[in-house]
């Protein structure tokens, strides 16, 4: 991905040094940096610990009326 960011220019003259004693990129000094700031940082919080469980919505009884059992569910929509 690129990016455009804003550096100040003292650190960006202390960047170039680097990258050119250690024989890399600006890239991968950035890349470098943003690595070692992700690992150091705390987890990311889950929003819940627990997964969604759906409640159960059945109802009592015994499924549709014997004369519908058979029909499309068109009709039965319709008949509702």
């Amino acid at each position: 991905m690129k990016v455009t960011i804003d550096i100040p220019d003292a650190l960006w003259r202390n960047a170039r040094k680097l990258v050119a004693r250690e024989g890399i990129t600006h890239s991968a000094l950035i890349e470098r940096g943003i690595r070692r700031v992700l690992s150091e940082a705390k987890p990311f919080k889950k929003l819940s610990k627990e997964p969604f469980k759906l409640r159960d919505g059945s109802f009592k009884g015994n499924g549709l009326r014997p004369e519908l059992r058979d029909v499309p569910w068109s009709m039965i929509r319709a008949l509702s």
